[in-house]
């Protein structure tokens, strides 16, 4: 049996579904070299395939990487990785991969392009609602939650019992080490600002959270932002010279778990999540969470979040008031925090997949 796995996620910029990826791959790798496989895959060859162009790599010592082809992007997808993973299963992680191979599980991680067409051009929607639907009829589709299960069911004519899911983990930030020297070069207090990590895309809803915190009105206690091109953040006007807020940047792991280890809290007023990784970040660093109601930041936070409507600005600067009341996370809450962490890493997911494989096909 020859396995192959998608591997064009190497050549994207990281963001959760790379990051997905590249976990997932490893985690398939380490039960590889333990031996943890199901019985029908033990003598089942393993190769990720990535376009030429591809500079990042992963550390494997049982799945071989090979290039392959001179395309790039959907192209590369549909015409170099469909010809080349022919001979045998194709497991593509990253939401993409060739409509026509004829034995390939694909994980979706959201049904966004449905849902929320607001969120994207009428390009992405036309050829990522295309290739989905192209998809559904021609692959086995998996996904990371129950919530995106059902969405995914709904807007693509699946039986929800015939989408497996294969749940994030957040288990990669565990092994970090905190820089925390973070903090004086942003000029922040341990325990004296918010904190939000996140791209600038619509459905991470940034602006209800700097509405939040101009409300709060604490230049003392400043919203931090971390992540993507901070003049977007101000194109209403809003300012940088607003104390209220800290533009940190891009910033590496390290520095990211120095401030989830130090924050007040993590806000996380997300509109719509396929499962919601950065608030499992946060709890692995005691950090408290203030959560948006999105079915799906729900579904993975259970009780060990406190939860705002994701357009309701004034309940948002209530929770934060009671978390500046409340001050640093208490037992209780903490041990809320590990029993979902508990729920989610990337071995249970990747045996879960593995088990999918084995399954004997109608």
């Amino acid at each position: 049996m020859k396995l192959f796995i998608n591997g064009r996620f190497l050549s994207q910029n990281l963001t959760g579904v790379q990051r997905y990826a590249a976990e997932m791959v490893k985690a398939i790798d380490a039960l590889l070299v333990s031996d943890q496989l199901p019985a029908s895959l033990r003598q089942a060859e393993w190769e990720l395939l990535v376009p030429s162009n591809t500079s990042e790599t992963l550390r494997l010592d049982r799945i071989k990487i090979r290039k392959i082809g001179r395309l790039t992007g959907h192209a590369w997808d549909q015409i170099d990785l469909a010809r080349a993973a022919a001979p045998g299963r194709l497991i593509s992680l990253a939401n993409s991969g060739p409509v026509f191979h004829r034995d390939h599980v694909i994980v979706i991680h959201d049904a966004q392009v449905f849902r929320r067409p607001d969120f994207f051009s009428w390009r992405y929607l036309a050829v990522h609602r295309t290739m989905d639907r192209l998809l559904a009829r021609r692959a086995t589709v998996a996904t990371v939650s129950a919530f995106s299960r059902k969405e995914l069911a709904a807007m693509l004519g699946l039986a929800e019992a015939d989408i497996p899911i294969f749940p994030n983990s957040a288990e990669h930030f565990a092994a970090t080490t905190p820089d925390v020297k973070i903090l004086a070069r942003l000029g922040v207090q341990p325990r004296k600002y918010f904190l939000f990590v996140g791209s600038r895309t619509k459905n991470k809803n940034l602006a209800v959270a700097i509405d939040a915190a101009r409300l709060l009105g604490r230049g003392d206690i400043p919203l931090v932002i971390v992540g993507g091109d901070n003049s977007r953040v101000f194109q209403d006007n809003l300012g940088e010279t607003d104390s209220s807020l800290l533009l940190a940047g891009r910033l590496t792991d390290s520095e990211i778990a120095a401030l989830y280890a130090d924050a007040l809290a993590f806000v996380f007023p997300s509109l719509y999540e396929g499962f919601g990784v950065p608030p499992l970040e946060a709890m692995i660093f005691g950090c408290p969470v203030i959560a948006s109601t999105a079915d799906a930041v729900v579904e993975t936070c259970g009780d060990a979040a406190a939860y705002f409507r994701a357009s309701d600005t004034q309940a948002l600067k209530q929770l934060m008031i009671e978390r500046l009341a409340v001050g640093a996370i208490s037992n209780e809450e903490r041990r809320m925090q590990q029993h979902r962490l508990a729920l989610y890493s990337w071995q249970n997911s990747a045996r879960a997949l593995l088990d999918f494989l084995a399954q004997p096909r109608a």
